[in-house]
Order: C-alpha cells, then structure tokens, then sequence
C-alpha cells in the first residue's frame, strides 16, 4: 500500500490538489446527504416514526472529518504562503 505523506511533507501544488479533491467529495457526499435526509423525513411522516428524523440529522457528524482535514490543510495553505 501507498504510504500517505503528511501535510507539511507536501508542495504547495499537492495540497491545493488534496484540497480541491477533498472539497468534491464533501459537496458528492453532501448531495448524497440533502437527498437521504429529504427520504427519511418524508419516510418519517408517512409511517409516523418520527426517530427516523432524529437518525436524518444526526448523519451530519459524517462531515466532521472532511471539515477537520479541510481546516487542517487550509491552515498549511496560509501558513506557507506567509512565508
């Protein structure tokens, strides 16, 4: 397997490369997200299980770790191109 390298291993070029690939996939995955979240509430009010809503919503923690990546090489970004 391909080791990954860390952050401050990569050009300036590969980390606006992972940035951008990461970006696409939070919006892939976002879109995926809008669509079940629509599915269980509408699945909610027809059979009246109102939890489905509840288990809806709290698939937002699945963006966590794109946004805590997307910070991490953000703050790489600024901090090389003050350099």
């Amino acid at each position: 397997m391909k080791e990954s390298k860390k952050l401050p291993e990569l050009t300036l070029e590969e980390l606006i490369k992972k940035k951008n690939q990461i970006k696409g996939a939070a919006m892939g995955l976002g879109i995926v997200m809008v669509i079940a979240v629509i599915a269980l509430v509408v699945l909610a009010m027809r059979t009246e299980n109102y939890a489905l809503i509840t288990i809806s919503l709290g698939g937002a923690v699945a963006f966590l770790p794109i946004f805590i990546s997307l910070s991490q090489i953000n703050t790489e970004i600024k901090s090389r191109s003050n350099i």
